[in-house]
């Protein structure tokens, strides 16, 4: 049996896309199963990470100037085009509930790469519904399907569900990972960190 691998994700953040672009060159290199946990992360914040906000309001200068560049620098490793988006942060709550249609046409990469590629490199503010449309319509979802399904009460659950796993293990943002159950790695910048540990020494 394969070991497991869980990405609690949510589609507003930059840095989530860069560990999503990579996660499963990871998982293929490292022979694992894969598990998406999409989320909602400003649950997690108000639950657990408040601070988030404050730092927002009052960011400090050089630390959000390093970042800038540490966000580019990774882009490039990764070979992505991210854009800050006009709208941010954003109401990522249909697009989530969405991945749960798509693990369930077995297009959950698709789907994610389609959301992420929309939000922060079109800049496309992805709680909107004609946004939505152009993303699920590239799939060829059904959209009257997908829109109802994102209104069930039990597609509501699921996505509350995951975001209350993520805080009840000790998670406070997005991307998290877990192997081997409990072992928690927080940030694009882990994925390395856990290649590694799963290598074992060399």
């Amino acid at each position: 049996m394969k070991s497991k691998i869980e990405f609690f994700y949510d589609c507003s953040s930059p840095w989530t896309y860069l560990a999503f672009s990579e996660i499963e060159n990871l998982v293929a290199r490292q022979d694992l199963k894969l598990i998406w946990k999409p989320i909602l992360v400003g649950g997690v914040f108000n639950s657990s990470n408040p601070s988030v906000y404050a730092s927002r309001e009052n960011p400090v200068k050089a630390k959000q100037k390093y970042s800038t560049k540490d966000l580019q620098d990774w882009s490039k490793i990764r070979g992505l085009t991210i854009n800050w988006p006009d709208v941010f942060p954003v109401n990522s709550v249909k697009a989530m509930r969405g991945a749960f249609y798509a693990i369930n046409k077995e297009m959950i990469s698709e789907y994610s790469s389609r959301v992420f590629f929309s939000y922060w490199t079109e800049g496309n503010d992805i709680s909107q519904d004609e946004v939505l449309i152009e993303i699920i319509s590239s799939l060829d979802f059904d959209s009257q399907d997908f829109f109802s399904f994102i209104e069930l009460d039990q597609t509501k659950e699921l996505l509350k569900s995951n975001t209350q796993e993520l805080i009840d293990r000790g998670g406070f943002g997005s991307p998290t990972i877990f192997i081997d159950e409990n072992n928690m790695f927080f940030g694009n910048d882990r994925l390395k960190l856990i290649e590694e540990i799963l290598q074992g020494p060399s």
